[in-house]
């Protein structure tokens, strides 16, 4: 059976998605993970939290982004339909992302040299050069490419898929696909989590992420991968009621996996990892593959049993204020805790205050952009407000 409706409960993964990246993006203040800005206490202590969102975050964000891409094409008529869905999708995301390269993202890197390189210029002396593509910004690490994306990265990797999968389905719409829906259940598993090994422990060793579009191979076959398999997936009902079935199954089995691969990485940092590293990784990479799969079916589940009827003002607001949220967060986190880390507050004080700014702001810039039509396009909300 094919679904036809709008999937509520897709509506609302998408916004739990986004709201734990927000919430991603705050905690990387804190660890000892490389990022734009770093919280004077920063340490070990959240990193197991995050990595039990880590493999799949994104990914998850991914297969969504196809599944809707798909419902977008099967609205739209059959005469041009790669050029009305590429201009569609082209309004949608082109513009956020220019923008926000423009304005948005551009504090984030003010910050960042002020951290990294102590740099003592004017916020317009630095946007100036910050536009021209200025190079001279270096560190033993490299240089600050400018301008920037960012986190907008997702934006920009989207857009492509998106054209891509424009012209495609006109072609693969043609192909029968009935044969999938007779598939065992567990292929519906074991074919994504056979996909993400090979790229996690395959490509992503040869090609490092960079973020950059051109040289981001493993990324890409990753991100592309579920976003197409979300466009072929997103009518097939079964697959959502299998994941529904068994979505117990799959959390304990994503839990377990992501115990074991925290198990891992804890006896490799403290030096007591008997295992050969050329067996130790590779099975790391394979149970971090079962986790991301298996972590990713329960949260399919859970939505299908809890929110596929959940429809109401609150999510109608989320559904069109999740990705103007989306686009501002960062800068807001990264200006936030630059100017909390200067104030020495205690840390739960410090990381409560940088919370309530973070999504506070969200709101306020939502609340604003919304009611000003020239800058609706800009956040990637359609000129006028319609019921999502």
């Amino acid at each position: 059976m094919e679904t036809t409706a709008r999937r509520y409960d897709l509506d609302w993964l998408r916004i739990i998605a986004f709201g734990l990246l927000i919430f991603y993006h705050i905690g990387m203040f804190y660890v000892t993970w490389g990022w734009h800005v770093k919280s004077d206490h920063a340490s070990p202590a959240i990193e197991p939290l995050m990595l039990v969102v880590n493999p799949w975050r994104l990914d998850l964000l991914f297969f969504i982004s196809g599944v809707a891409t798909r419902f977008l094409a099967d609205k739209m008529p059959a005469r041009l339909l790669g050029w009305k869905l590429a201009g569609s999708r082209f309004n949608r995301l082109f513009w956020p992302l220019v923008f926000g390269m423009v304005v948005i993202v551009a504090p984030q890197a003010f910050y960042e040299i002020k951290t990294d390189l102590n740099y003592t210029g004017s916020y317009l002396e630095f946007w100036g050069r910050y536009l021209t593509g200025y190079n001279k910004w270096c560190d033993q690490e490299g240089c600050l490419i400018v301008p920037t994306w960012n986190h907008l990265w997702y934006v920009a990797y989207l857009l492509a898929y998106s054209l891509i999968f424009a012209f495609l389905w006109p072609l693969l719409k043609r192909i029968p696909m009935a044969w999938a829906k007779t598939l065992p259940a567990w292929v519906y598993l074991a074919v994504p989590a056979a996909f993400y090994w090979f790229c996690n422990g395959y490509l992503e060793p040869r090609f490092e992420e960079t973020h950059a579009f051109i040289d981001d191979w493993a990324l890409h076959a990753i991100s592309f991968g579920f976003f197409m398999l979300g466009t072929l997936v997103a009518k097939f009902d079964r697959l959502f009621e299998i994941a529904r079935r068994w979505r117990w199954l799959n959390l304990a089995t994503g839990l377990i996996a992501y115990g074991l691969v925290a198990w891992l990485r804890a006896l490799y940092y403290a030096g007591q990892l008997s295992l050969p590293l050329e067996i130790a990784f590779p099975l790391g990479n394979f149970i971090e593959s079962m986790q991301a799969v298996f972590m990713m079916m329960a949260l399919l589940g859970f939505a299908r049993q809890h929110l596929a009827k959940a429809d109401g003002p609150i999510r109608r607001t989320l559904t069109e204020a999740i990705f103007p949220f989306y686009i501002v967060h960062q800068t807001l986190t990264v200006v936030a805790a630059y100017e909390l880390n200067r104030l020495h507050w205690p840390v739960p004080v410090e990381a409560i205050a940088l919370i309530v700014i973070t999504f506070g702001g969200c709101w306020l810039s939502y609340e604003i952009v919304r009611r000003i039509p020239p800058l609706r396009p800009l956040f990637g909300l359609p000129l006028r407000s319609r019921k999502a």
